[in-house]
């Protein structure tokens, strides 16, 4: 059960409004122009929200009702639900530790008065899914395996009614992974148990303590959200928080429709040559295809080592194969003569057939560029109230840096430079790299002239 001390004397007079949708709080969030919020300020006071009860929110979440659906006819009513409930908190509870495709266990939504968990198992979910696309907010706690295994079973394009509790908290502590028991802790003063986070989730009857866990990690969702909500927006910061969320939806989706040919890019490394990157695309390739066949993870085929070891031992025989990867023995013996012949063909390409290099990151003793960088960013960061490391992530700027040093275009920007970091990113973090030009050309291994 949850664990909370209800001392507000206004709890009683809670409703379970207070956790119903106001579907003018996210008006901005379906605008045209959504991921462009104006620069940084405080509300006034008249534009928030509600300040949220916090003891009586829980209090409510204590009281929410928990239907089990286990069969097809039972799902109407959660669709029905889905269809005026405006905000829905969800999870989901799969196994993935020795298959290539996770197996869906099971799915918890919390409508604000109502939890349901669904039987995922015996369930039809096509109807689910599209109403999920439906919903005003969905709220989620790090989002990204839910998310990718809702895109690979429901078809459905990226989401755009995303709210992860988790970015929401990046932006207001810095941390940028912060768990969801640290969230309650923190936010809600609130502790709920996660022993059972790997526990067999297919078994059925589930354990009692399955079934508290599963229930507990949507039951205070929503007051978690309505707290965050209340706070970002207090600070002018909730429409930032928005437009992160939706960018990530879309990097999850794209994420899980990579195509077999391009899978090889997560592993590659710039210090490859052109033909170590054709047999790492090979290798790769043949191993996202047997482990999708055969239904386990791509580690059971061949775990990232043994990829490593077999671009740069480039073995042509069985023994090589044996002795100078670390390859698991019984893979070696059913795939080992096929995988050598993929090998064998990579290392037999022209050149002119091999896929790029990854072109070389940012490296320089001299750190006038990454100080004048840093102090830009410190600078806006502080100017908006957003933390640094989540104003500029170091991918991001990875690539900016890729951008300028190579004078490609800026549409090949980062997506997360193209919303609202763009009119900053343009006007000041670019010509802040440019003037250090040289230095960043020389810290990529580009030989000025």
């Amino acid at each position: 059960m949850s664990n909370h001390a209800s001392t507000a004397s206004t709890a009683s007079t809670a409703s379970t409004a207070a956790i119903q949708p106001n579907l003018s709080d996210n008006t901005a969030a379906t605008d045209d122009d959504s991921s462009k919020p104006p620069v940084n300020n405080e509300v006034a006071p008249a534009d928030l929200p509600p300040e949220p009860d916090i003891d009586a929110l829980l209090d409510i979440a204590d009281e929410a009702a928990v239907t089990w659906v286990r069969q097809q006819d039972g799902l109407k009513e959660v669709i029905d639900a889905l269809a005026t409930c405006g905000r829905v908190a969800l999870d989901t509870e799969f196994i993935k530790r020795d298959t290539y495709y996770p197996r869906l266990a099971l799915v918890q939504l919390n409508v604000g008065d109502h939890i349901y968990l669904l039987d995922a198992p015996q369930l039809q979910l096509t109807e689910l899914w599209q109403a999920l696309m439906k919903v005003d907010v969905a709220i989620w706690h790090a989002c990204g395996e839910d998310l990718g295994i809702f895109y690979l079973l429901s078809g459905c394009p990226p989401l755009t009614n995303i709210f992860d509790t988790q970015i929401a908290l990046s932006y207001l502590t810095g941390q940028l992974q912060m768990g969801y028991q640290q969230a309650l802790d923190d936010q809600l003063d609130m502790h709920i148990d996660k022993e059972q986070s790997q526990s067999d989730w297919l078994q059925r009857p589930l354990s009692d303590e399955q079934e508290q866990y599963a229930i507990d990690d949507v039951r205070f969702l929503p007051a978690l959200y309505l707290s965050l909500e209340y706070e970002l927006k207090k600070q002018g910061l909730f429409e930032y928080v928005w437009a992160d969320c939706q960018l990530y939806a879309s990097d999850l989706y794209d994420a899980q429709h990579v195509e077999d040919e391009a899978m090889y890019l997560t592993m590659a490394d710039y210090r490859y040559t052109s033909e170590q990157m054709a047999i790492l695309q090979a290798v790769a390739t043949w191993r996202e295809e047997l482990a999708r066949a055969t239904n386990q993870p791509r580690t059971f085929v061949i775990k990232k080592q043994a990829v490593r070891e077999i671009i740069t031992e480039k073995p042509s025989n069985m023994r090589e194969l044996a002795h100078k990867t670390t390859m698991h023995r019984s893979m070696l013996r059913l795939y080992g003569e096929e995988l050598l012949k993929v090998i064998k063909e990579a290392k037999n390409l022209h050149p002119a057939e091999h896929p790029d290099c990854l072109l070389p990151p940012y490296r320089s003793k001299n750190k006038v560029l990454s100080k004048a960088v840093q102090h830009a960013i410190d600078k806006q960061a502080e100017k908006i109230g957003v933390p640094a490391n989540v104003l500029m992530r170091k991918k991001w700027l990875a690539q900016l840096y890729e951008v300028i040093a190579f004078d490609k275009d800026l549409s090949e920007l980062p997506e997360g430079l193209k919303g609202w970091r763009n009119e900053w990113v343009m006007q000041t973090l670019i010509p802040v790299i440019k003037e250090h030009k040289t230095e960043l050309q020389q810290g990529m291994g580009i030989n000025v002239r």
